[in-house]
């Protein structure tokens, strides 16, 4: 039941990226969803994956309040189909980490399938640098909990790994390209 949970919440973390554009909406999604995978880290691979994982998503966070348009932005005029894409990849996340597999393990299949489609869906659609770096994070961090997902045994390393992925990536400069 824990690990539904977690798979929710990093889930909802993950659609605050896609729907948010200020630095306060990027930046509460990115910590929302390093909490849900750092509780998924903590079910697969012990505490300090978790502390891995959670910090990683904290400093994503701490880099995004700092950079970015100001503001909560959420789900600003013509953000439709964003809203739509997350609610139809959590539809097919919850049937495909519940009733298509069997085992343990839905909630964290549930979490890494949505992840791994919502943050590269939020880099494509985007062109604010800030938006970018954070969906970037999210990625790095669900591809972590995704390696767990269908490894027999976690290693804490690709967790500490991924969570300084995304702390580095956060805290880099975002840039406007300029055509010539």
């Amino acid at each position: 039941m824990i690990e539904i949970g977690a798979g929710i919440v990093a889930w909802a973390g993950a659609s605050l990226v896609v729907l948010g554009d200020g630095r306060r909406g990027l930046a509460l999604g990115v910590a929302i969803a390093g909490l849900g995978l750092g509780a998924l880290a903590w079910l697969d691979a012990g505490p300090a994956a978790a502390a891995a994982v959670v910090a990683g998503g904290m400093v994503a966070a701490a880099a995004r309040l700092l950079s970015g348009q100001p503001g909560w932005h959420v789900m600003p005029a013509g953000s439709t189909p964003r809203l739509v894409l997350c609610v139809a990849v959590a539809l097919v996340g919850l049937w495909f980490g519940f009733a298509v597999t069997t085992g343990p393990g839905g909630g964290t299949r549930f979490a890494a399938l949505t992840l791994l489609v919502l943050a590269p869906a939020r880099i494509l659609w985007s062109e604010d640098p800030a938006a970018l770096l954070t969906a970037t994070g999210v990625l790095a961090l669900a591809m972590s909990v995704a390696a767990a997902a269908g490894a027999v045994t976690a290693d804490i390393w690709a967790y500490i790994a991924a969570a300084l992925l995304a702390a580095a990536v956060a805290w880099l400069p975002p840039r406007t390209l300029r055509a010539a």
